[in-house]
């Protein structure tokens, strides 16, 4: 599952050979396999912002997340139970997913930015019966807990309280498990929701082979990493596939050390002082963050920046950022590309002399990616179509939680189709130009427009409502609404304050609608449904 040691890219795709142990797990292979070689070895650090930084070494993960499995099994969690991690970056959040791996359960990782009513509908959705988050994600529970019938266990992290297990207390009050699950590359490991053009959101589900899927492309983008002295960070959230599969898991299987650093709103000046105090040498940053950090004048004078590499992706890097990040940081940004259902397919690697401004790179070696039709036929270079992923792919789900209808569409044949129009040039770089769906994409997050549209239906002034993405130079896009809204209820600044507030306080802060425009109707067709590519020229 590792890219073999050669010099040119045509070498890595000619002589890679997938070789997933047939015993795999996530949980032993990113702690108790380094903790026996090196129990030592720091494998986490925070950062705190009044310096006092604190570190966690294998050995501890090790043993805590072994605590840990044996509490969660004595509450009940069986081999296949999910559990739902409502936590920020932190050494606590990692050891709830390896322990949730380690008894074969299914982590289920959820964003704390997410309203009550996204929890909700992520818990009940999953049946989820044990949920480990800290207090402000238990007072969302709380919010929501009325809807959670099949919720059991809510594990605390910090100072408890009565009707939850504190998190502290379980690890030190039990023994390490006994014995670990016996786990194969293809059993569930892993769920993360994601949002589509219609419906609600669905749950990708993967396999342990998941992670293993995810290491070519982590040692193309981040060549030789696991050198002494690398370290790994990223802004982007632990719960969303980029956080949690493009850094955390990857690195710390490599015996990379990741810094995680307190949940924030993004701040440039404190992103370059976390990479500088931290020693960071190697960051997923994604597109959005990298822009924000352009106006930040003169950053390798005024940081002791140690960046050896930059990974990207969650949206197009573009030209310009590329460039900046060239001349202002000197480093060559490797952008890559996925989706959650199959991530990090595509990549540029400037070590491997695959990089070019605008590009997403190309198939990173071990997957096969093309350009396709309606009907599934490759097309040939410059000749625009979907981007689509030949299964089998280790990096692929095992497909979407209780819905198979939804599973079946997603692919045509063996190609499992991703909704995003590009088109593959003569020397075989990716461009993506557009997608032939509505999902929103807005500071590297996928937004799905029906969430969106759901929430906004339960305000009461509104009739009808479309949520389109409008594009955004710092965003890439951001969320605007299309509001019908009922008799007696006049448009006016205050209202537009309040439905604006009501999604973002029952779904996320990064899902509400930056814009709103109150309209008499909204463009259909004859079943029904709303013409959204007419909200988006209008946009």
């Amino acid at each position: 599952m590792l890219l073999p040691s050669r010099e040119t890219y045509e070498e890595l795709v000619e002589d890679f050979v997938w070789d997933i142990p047939a015993d795999f797990n996530i949980g032993r292979s990113v702690s108790d396999d380094w903790a026996f070689r090196a129990p030592d070895r720091v494998c986490l650090e925070h950062f705190s912002p009044d310096g006092h930084h604190v570190s966690l070494t294998y050995g501890q993960l090790a043993d805590r997340s072994s605590r840990l499995a044996a509490a969660l099994k004595a509450l009940g969690v069986a081999q296949g139970s999910r559990v739902a991690i409502l936590l920020p970056q932190g050494f606590e959040t990692v050891i709830s997913h390896v322990a949730a791996y380690k008894i074969g359960a299914v982590a289920l990782p959820l964003a704390l930015l997410f309203g009550a009513d996204a929890i909700e509908y992520r818990l009940n959705d999953s049946g989820a019966e044990t949920v480990i988050t800290n207090r402000f994600g238990l007072a969302k529970i709380r919010d929501a807990r009325a809807g959670l019938p099949a919720l059991r266990h809510i594990i605390l992290v910090g100072e408890t309280e009565d009707g939850v297990f504190g998190f502290d207390n379980l690890i030190e009050t039990h023994d390490p498990i006994a014995e670990q699950a016996a786990t194969r590359p293809d059993d569930p490991a892993l769920m993360i929701y994601t949002s589509g053009t219609t419906g609600p959101p669905k749950g990708a589900l993967h396999g342990h082979r998941v992670l293993a899927g995810h290491m070519p492309g982590i040692q193309f983008a981040h060549p030789d990493l696991g050198q002494p002295g690398d370290k790994m960070w990223t802004p982007a959230d632990w719960a969303w596939a980029g956080g949690l599969l493009n850094c955390l898991l990857p690195a710390l299987l490599l015996g990379v050390p990741v810094v995680s650093s307190p949940g924030q709103k993004f701040d440039p000046e404190t992103a370059f002082r976390i990479m500088a105090e931290m020693g960071v040498r190697n960051a997923f940053i994604p597109p959005t963050a990298l822009r924000l950090l352009r106006p930040v004048e003169n950053p390798r004078s005024r940081y002791d920046l140690k960046l050896r590499t930059i990974g990207s992706a969650g949206e197009s890097l573009g030209r310009e950022t590329y460039e900046w990040a060239r001349a202002t940081l000197g480093i060559t940004v490797n952008e890559f590309y996925g989706q959650t259902e199959c991530n990090f397919v595509l990549s540029a690697s400037e070590r491997f002399c695959v990089t070019k401004s605008g590009s997403m790179g190309k198939p990173v070696p071990g997957h096969r990616v093309a350009i396709i039709d309606e009907n599934g036929e490759v097309l040939p270079a410059g000749v625009a179509g979907q981007v689509a992923v030949a299964r089998p792919d280790p990096v692929m789900f095992l497909g979407y939680w209780n819905n198979k209808t939804a599973t079946d569409k997603k692919f045509i044949g063996d190609w499992m189709t991703t909704g995003d129009q590009g088109v593959m040039d003569e020397d075989g770089y990716f461009e993506f130009f557009g997608r032939d769906d509505d999902v929103i994409t807005s500071s590297g997050y996928r937004i799905g427009p029906g969430e969106i549209e759901d929430c906004l239906l339960g305000h009461p002034a509104v009739r009808l409502a479309a949520a389109v993405g409008k594009p955004d130079p710092v965003r890439t896009e951001i969320v605007k609404a299309f509001v019908v809204l009922k008799d007696g209820f006049t448009p006016t600044p205050t209202l537009t304050t309040q439905i604006r507030d009501w999604v973002k306080h029952r779904l996320s802060m990064h899902e509400y609608p930056r814009e709103i425009e109150f309209v008499d109707a909204l463009p259909m067709t004859t079943t029904g449904k709303i013409i959204r590519r007419e909200l988006r020229a209008r946009a």
